[in-house]
């Protein structure tokens, strides 16, 4: 029988952009056992109503609580600006979003105060970036822009093509003349984007990535709760679901986490329609 701390630690996105996360997890936390749970059928989550966001991430919360996980990580900023309150406020274990970690590093970044933050339609119309922001440090500058075309390119595995960097100079090309020193990827699919975001900015605009924050958190918090798996002498394992193709999806998460995979499992929730 396993105890609190051989659980594994569950992640859920709306696709493979969770995947940022879990990469920084397995860096950080080898001896920790991780499931990740992308709903790639119903991605992306940005444009979706509010509504029905909260119904997604609930039942892809439901279902790792069935993996017996000792903590919920929304590895998605789109479901932590709707959801986190709600579901933490329900949980008995921890649940960590990627805002809070990913605003701190921003606003600890920052030297002249002027802050860029790009996300989904979602996120940003949320505002849960800036009012974060704000309650930090009220002189800060926040300028946020909804980048709805860089999830389809990560998601259909073009991130690194010359469409991407066609559509991420023409996307970003309002935020240059605005002075910012630091850019929040607001959008944990965004990572991957991350040298030609780099590129379209500047080598001077510290790009800062939430997701990569949030495993910090995560283990102040297994540390917190005692729920660490740190007895474990053996490296941890991680297990892949998702709810779409579970070719694209182990191709993409090959591909970023730079090896080789027993191959994720496909598995459907509720209904899978995809956003229009």
């Amino acid at each position: 029988m396993t105890n609190m701390n051989d659980r594994p630690i569950g992640f859920i996105d709306s696709g493979v952009g969770g995947l940022t996360v879990v990469k920084e997890a397995m860096k950080q936390l080898p001896n920790e056992n991780f499931i990740y749970l992308g709903d790639t059928a119903r991605c992306p989550y940005g444009p979706r109503p509010k509504e029905q966001v909260i119904e997604f991430t609930w039942e892809m919360t439901h279902f790792l609580l069935e993996k017996n996980i000792k903590m919920l990580v929304i590895a998605c900023n789109t479901a932590t600006a709707v959801a986190l309150d709600t579901i933490k406020d329900q949980l008995a274990i921890p649940v960590v979003g990627v805002i809070m970690p990913g605003t701190r590093a921003a606003v600890k970044a920052t030297k002249n105060k002027r802050i860029g933050v790009i996300g989904t339609q979602g996120t940003v119309k949320s505002a849960s970036y800036e009012r974060a922001i704000k309650e930090k440090f009220s002189q800060i500058q926040v300028e946020s822009l909804a980048c709805p075309k860089f999830v389809p390119i990560v998601e259909s595995n073009q991130f690194h093509s010359s469409v991407a960097k066609k559509i991420v100079f023409e996307s970003l090309r309002s935020l240059k003349n605005k002075h910012l020193d630091t850019l929040i990827l607001g959008c944990t699919h965004y990572p991957l984007l991350r040298p030609v975001i780099q590129d379209v900015m500047g080598k001077d605009v510290t790009l800062i990535d939430s997701g990569a924050e949030t495993i910090s958190e995560v283990s102040m918090l297994l540390d917190y709760f005692s729920i660490a798996n740190a007895e474990n002498k053996k490296k941890g394992y991680t297990t892949f679901y998702t709810t779409g193709s579970t070719q694209l999806f182990d191709q993409i998460a090959q591909d970023w986490l730079g090896k080789a995979l027993a191959g994720s499992k496909q598995i459907a929730l509720g209904g899978t329609d995809h956003a229009s």
